[in-house]
């Protein structure tokens, strides 16, 4: 609840200082407002592209939430994506098989992927005390010259080098009644598969012995040695499952939002999970809801820039404001904190000079 109202907090400072912004730039916040809401919810087709916009960003926001939970920060998010990504493509430009099944084994594909990438910096944090901030980060560069050396050697496009081919239709998450549902928007299956992983989340991490033991160790790893659980394993299994949900993004940004790779981009939506997370106070639920608000944001950006000349980047400095507000969060507890003592004070006051008038 705590946790909750101070993403609340942290979301309506970015939206005053967002209108800071455009009033100084010389344009109306409330026109401003209207249309970037607009742009995500304005019709079926748009609430549909804002839904698979926020789809990716649910699996890197909690990959990097359950990170943060188990004491470890996965700024690999970027990294595992991709590579979970280009093992699901490989996997479906390389396979005939019946959509259905073709679809199982793209999805095992993109989690391995993210999961191996991320084993190694579990290694190195649970045997040498490697941060894992800087493997991730060296993670996220090898995997981007690994699919910028494979894509055009393997898997090149038709006509440009610097994408692959374009999946067949029996190898994305596209389906016709969901396109037709939201009048031929580019929602696709993803976003399940984004539901499923967060009820997934939100169980191993609260019901089971296994997130017990992975929150303990992120608490505090030498007592939960001292209690007999297998540290380094957990650290390395933390990786494995965080690795694994930034893959099945990855499957669901190039297999679903679009059909091919492009190189030479780090996929932004691995850094945009670090805000997510922290947004969504590193839960499951709050993560979701972290994600469909940034995707809201994204989405709508471009139709405010288009209706009323304000310039995307104010969007992106919301965006910016919101996150930076949501890390620091203590400060504003703090100041909750502040302001409930200083009323509780002042009606202690007045009761007091009430009963001395009686």
């Amino acid at each position: 609840m705590r946790s909750g109202v101070i993403s609340l907090i942290a979301v309506l400072f970015g939206l005053l200082a967002g209108a800071v912004l455009m009033a100084v730039t010389g344009h109306s916040p409330i026109t401003g407002y209207m249309y970037l809401f607009e742009g995500g919810l304005k019709s079926p087709e748009r609430i549909g592209d804002t839904l698979a916009t926020a789809t990716p960003l649910i699996f890197t926001g909690l990959s990097v939430a359950f990170a943060f939970r188990t004491g470890l920060f996965n700024i690999g998010a970027a990294g595992q994506m991709l590579l979970g990504g280009f093992l699901a493509s490989a996997v479906g430009l390389s396979l005939d098989l019946p959509k259905p099944l073709l679809l199982l084994v793209m999805i095992i594909a993109g989690f391995v992927g993210g999961a191996l990438w991320a084993v190694v910096p579990g290694i190195l944090k649970a045997k040498y005390n490697v941060h894992e901030v800087v493997s991730t980060i060296m993670m996220n560069w090898i995997a981007y010259w690994t699919v910028y050396y494979a894509v055009p050697a393997y898997f090149k496009g038709e006509f440009l080098e610097t994408e692959s081919k374009l999946l067949p239709e029996a190898a994305t998450l596209n389906v016709p009644f969901l396109s037709e549902m939201f009048g031929g928007s580019y929602i696709n299956l993803g976003l399940f598969l984004a539901v499923i992983a967060v009820i997934v989340f939100a169980f191993i991490i609260n019901r089971t012995t296994l997130g017990y033991e992975l929150k303990a160790v992120g608490l505090n790893r030498h007592s939960a040695e001292y209690a007999g659980i297998a540290v380094n394993r957990s650290i390395v299994l933390s990786m494995v499952i965080a690795g694994g949900l930034a893959g099945l993004g990855g499957v669901a940004q190039y297999a679903g939002n679009a059909a091919n790779i492009q190189i030479g981009i780090l996929p932004s939506q691995g850094f945009d999970g670090i805000a997510v997370a922290l947004l969504g106070a590193n839960t499951p639920v709050g993560v979701l809801l972290s994600a469909l608000f940034f995707g809201l944001l994204y989405s709508g950006r471009g139709f405010m820039n288009a209706m009323t000349e304000i310039p995307p980047e104010i969007a992106n400095s919301i965006i910016a404001i919101i996150i930076y507000f949501a890390a620091t969060s203590i400060l504003i507890e703090r100041l909750v904190r502040w302001l409930i003592r200083r009323r509780s004070s002042g009606a202690s006051a007045r009761s007091s000079a009430e009963r001395k008038v009686d």
